[in-house]
This record gives structure tokens, sequence and C-alpha cells, in this order.
């Protein structure tokens, strides 16, 4: 007997969890503000602990502002907002971000983000809105450093050691890093 794909056991839709991250420039052309917004929204009635019926709708909207300055990638600010929620403590909470303050988004930053914002000390969600956001947060850097002729790498740009074996294509022993260490040698 044939298995069916995932596709076609799936039914109605249920919940919805959307992400949306924005990068803005800002006065100084070495920072940028990163705005990431998470909204969980249930698409059924559904039941609390309790046993109380709960009729469709949002339960998780919450947005996180970083302020992030390169070269290094430093969060040099950061704020956090829950505008729906679906228990009235979770606000007490919000201000857990503010311990991420001063970490780079580098290699090891998800380890120390999970450290100091796990379990009773922080929220999941900001935790997850937070590590989804640095990876945005270096797409939106280069995107604000190449709306002007970039100049040649150099070998000690944190930007360039940051992508070393992130993916396939940045790894480093292929074309791309190898094209990068040709333009690095052709400057010195």
């Amino acid at each position: 007997m044939e298995s069916k794909s995932i596709s076609e056991i799936k039914k109605k839709v249920i919940h919805n969890r959307n992400m949306d991250i924005l990068t803005y420039s800002c006065e100084n052309e070495n920072s940028i503000v990163v705005e990431g917004r998470l909204k969980d929204d249930r698409l059924v009635n559904y039941y609390v602990v309790g046993g109380e019926q709960k009729p469709p709708g949002t339960i998780h909207h919450m947005v996180i502002r970083m302020l992030v300055t390169g070269p290094t990638l430093t969060i040099s600010d950061i704020e956090a907002e829950m505008l729906e929620i679906p228990r009235e403590q979770c606000p007490e909470i919000a201000c857990c971000v503010k311990k991420i303050k001063g970490i780079n988004i580098a290699p090891g930053m998800t380890e120390k983000v999970k450290k100091l914002l796990s379990g009773v000390n922080g929220c999941a969600h900001l935790t997850h809105l937070l590590l989804t956001m640095a990876s945005a947060a270096v797409q939106g850097y280069w995107t604000n450093r190449a709306q002007h002729p970039i100049p040649n790498p150099k070998p000690d740009d944190p930007i360039i050691q940051f992508l070393l074996d992130t993916c396939h294509v940045w790894r480093k022993d292929g074309p791309l890093v190898e094209q990068m260490k040709i333009l690095i040698e052709s400057t010195n």
C-alpha cells in the first residue's frame, strides 16, 4: 500500500504564525534598526486550562526592536512590546531582552541568547523572534552597507568572518570564499 504525502493528508488550517522582520537605516550610517513582529492566530475555537472555550483570534502579538551597530554587529540597544498576550503576567518578562544588549550577532550568539533567555528567565516567543531577527539583521546590515560602493574586503572584516561556513555557498573551501581571498590579496 502506497503511503500518502504530507500534502495529501493535511486538512483545514487551525493555526497561523506570521513573522515579519524589517530593517531600517539610521542617522548613523554604520547602524541599522531591526524590527521584528511575531503574531500567532488561532483559527478555530479552543479550550484553555480549566476548560473555558475561547473563540478564534490572536493569541500572541509581540514586537522587538534592535539597534545594531557595525561592523561588529553589536546589539547596541533593544526593546520589546507585547501587544497581545494569552496571560496577564506575560508583560512582566518583556524586559528580559535587555540582557542581550552588548552581544554581537556572530557565531555563538544563539547559545548565549538561549542561556540568558531560556526557561523562567525569558519568553519562548520573544527568544524565537530574536534569534530569527539575528540572521535578518546580517542581511539588513549588508543591504545598508551595499547602498554605496563596497571597498574590497579586509581579512579581518567581521562580516566576512561571520559568513564563513554558514552555508554551502560560504564554505571555506568554496569558490565564493576563494574569490574573496583573491580580492583581499589584490588590495595588499
